[in-house]
């Protein structure tokens, strides 16, 4: 979907190669690309993430999961979703709908401020940004993915976006347990929570279990033990800056 820079690109592709992580497209039988979608990468493209979530979320079956996971007070038959006039299902609309919605913006005010910009310095400093990426630019217009079905419009080719989030699987102590398309490893891992939109935000991390972001720095573990620890013996004047720059995302 993204362009993030060879450097990402090329972990992407090792993720694919070496890690299985590579998930069957629905909408593109017998292709597969690299899962970016859901708390555990489940997903490879934005169509299957929302077909699949109609199915598991909603109990609505559609033409790519098209059987409910229980007939238990079945009343109705498979699948619900059906094209409409414009020969689009709800899902379809849907996917069209995320893929229109604008990226969060920043506090700007707060960005400019000069601890902000002193945090900022921090976030990297210490590491952060090895995660939780600061840039990426979407691929061309034109470019197809999505196994052939999707074709990159102008409105999103070649964008520069800022999700400081590298959307990979990694083990940071805070794992559900649930293995989802990949090895049993990915019981521990959860995808890297993108940072844009943080400072709409009020409890942190994938299970909204931080209400600080103090707290949610502090939880994180494994691989990112040492990012942790460095916060940690950041002054308190530091912390705070870094906290600033972080509530203007």
């Amino acid at each position: 979907m993204t362009r993030l820079g060879y450097s990402l690109f090329h972990r992407l592709h090792i993720l694919c190669k070496s890690f299985t992580k590579c998930i069957p497209i629905l909408e593109a039988p017998g292709q597969s690309a690299i899962g970016k979608f859901g708390w555990k990468d489940q997903q490879p493209t934005v169509l299957s993430f929302v077909a699949d979530a109609y199915l598991n979320e909603m109990g609505v079956t559609n033409r790519l999961r098209p059987k409910d996971v229980t007939s238990v007070c079945k009343v109705t038959s498979d699948p619900e979703d059906v094209p409409d006039s414009l020969g689009l299902a709800d899902i379809d609309h849907f996917a069209q709908f995320i893929r229109g919605t604008m990226v969060p913006p920043r506090d700007t005010a707060l960005a400019q401020t000069v601890d902000a910009q002193l945090g900022g310095q921090l976030f990297q400093s210490i590491s952060c940004g090895i995660c939780h990426v600061a840039t990426m630019v979407t691929v061309a217009p034109g470019t197809v993915i999505n196994g052939g079905t999707y074709t990159v419009s102008e409105a999103i080719g070649d964008k520069i976006i800022h999700p400081y989030g590298d959307f990979l699987l990694h083990d940071i102590g805070t794992g559900d347990g649930i293995v989802q398309a990949g090895p049993a490893d990915t019981a521990s891992k959860l995808r890297t929570a993108p940072l844009w939109g943080l400072h709409i935000k009020s409890r942190f991390m994938h299970d909204l279990g931080s209400l600080t972001l103090e707290d949610a720095i502090r939880r994180h573990k494994h691989e990112a033990e040492h990012v942790s620890r460095a916060f940690r013996q950041l002054t308190e004047t530091e912390q705070q800056q870094l906290i600033t720059f972080l509530k203007s995302l």
